[in-house]
């Protein structure tokens, strides 16, 4: 099924099967134009959007962090449409229930049985809006929604929907009458993103584009070409060394000071799991693919790190009292643990440069190698080697 017209006339377009497996370059055209959808409704935040479509592609949940009225909702919304599949939103309340989300046995008397009544949580796209204004009860009935992508309901298990993600807003903690996530659900949401306010000539924009006539986004994408599109994902080529890069960063917020940070030792109370290790691979894939690559760089994995692990660390007490933030954490990490530098072949060409302020030393100094992740494919010509 080919996709929707955007940016160039239906003729132009790739074809563009559901069942086959499309190009990088492809994938990443049909990637771009959904972005670019979403973008001609939010003005404006990019970094967020972008990440919106590295968790689809993930298989993961995004959180949303930002003070009210910076279009985080309006994003959601924006990018449910774009990519197809069904959407529901849920406004969280102190006074939800779990069986407002899940779902609910309901007594037939005529029937004499009872019949299960499904929550609204059973499609492709969910808006958890202002998820931590509800009791940390409301918030854990959705953990194995996303956790397990299934839910019970009277001793029977009923899958949700696939693809399925959810993604989530919520005010600051800062906020007059919110609840803080619980850890273990913090740690289901593959990314957790801080929408800051616009700048000055956003607002500007904003004002322009949204007073008279605001536009509205079109589809783009559908389920299945997502399902195939997350498949391409997975599929993308890790370097030994990316993946021992990975492991050093999560390593670094355990013991950091083994890592040449000893002055984070007392600033980082728990660290994070192994579940930020395959995040940041999944999100690193999902960014390759969508700049049209089918290998991860180093820089991918910086790109998506704050995102990925900033929410999985819990600050110690004096760090909190020194209003220190994970995030400034998490990026003082990726300056000191050292990247492997790519090593491009002849074949690549002059399009294949390593990035400008990324010369970093070798991997090798790893002591203690994982097991190999992925055997480098030899004779690729687009693919960098690492050093």
């Amino acid at each position: 099924m080919s996709s929707p017209s955007f940016g160039q006339p239906v003729e132009e377009r790739p074809a563009v099967q559901a069942s086959g497996k499309l190009g990088n370059q492809t994938a990443s055209q049909l990637l771009g134009d959904a972005i670019g959808q979403v973008q001609r409704v939010i003005v404006g935040q990019e970094h967020m959007v972008e990440q919106l479509m590295v968790a689809l592609l993930a298989q993961g949940h995004c959180l949303l962090e930002g003070v009210p009225g910076v279009a985080k909702t309006l994003a959601v919304r924006s990018f449910a449409t774009v990519v197809g599949g069904d959407f529901a939103r849920i406004q969280f309340t102190p006074d939800l229930v779990p069986s407002d989300i899940v779902g609910t046995r309901i007594y037939r008397a005529s029937q004499e049985s009872f019949d299960v009544e499904l929550g609204p949580i059973f499609v492709n796209f969910v808006l958890a809006d202002e998820i931590n204004r509800a009791p940390a009860k409301v918030q854990a009935a959705m953990l194995e929604a996303m956790a397990e992508k299934q839910v019970s309901i009277g001793g029977t298990t009923y899958p949700v929907p696939q693809p399925f993600i959810v993604i989530a807003t919520q005010n600051p903690i800062e906020s007059e009458g919110v609840y803080p996530l619980p850890e273990a659900q913090r740690d289901r949401f593959l990314l957790k993103v801080d929408v800051p306010y616009p700048a000055g000539n956003e607002e500007f924009e904003i004002l322009r584009r949204m007073s008279v006539d605001p536009p509205t986004s079109q589809p783009v994408l559908n389920p299945q070409m997502i399902l195939q599109l997350q498949r391409q994902s997975e599929e993308i080529f890790v370097h030994n060394l990316v993946a021992e890069y990975i492991v050093r960063l999560v390593l670094a917020t355990r013991t950091p000071a083994e890592f040449n940070l000893p002055d984070l030792t007392s600033v980082i109370q728990i660290g994070c799991s192994p579940r930020a290790t395959l995040g940041l691979v999944a999100a690193a894939r999902a960014l390759a693919l969508i700049h049209g690559r089918d290998y991860v760089l180093p820089t991918d994995v910086q790109s998506v790190a704050k995102d990925v692990m900033a929410h999985r660390i819990v600050l110690g007490f004096d760090a909190v009292a020194d209003n220190i933030a994970p995030a400034q954490v998490i990026e003082r990490i990726v300056a000191m643990v050292p990247p492997p530098t790519p090593v491009w072949n002849q074949q690549s060409g002059p399009n294949h440069q390593t990035p400008p302020g990324r010369s970093v030393s070798s991997a090798n100094t790893y002591t203690q190698p994982p097991a190999p992740y992925q055997q480098p494919v030899p004779n690729m010509p687009n693919q960098p080697d690492f050093n």
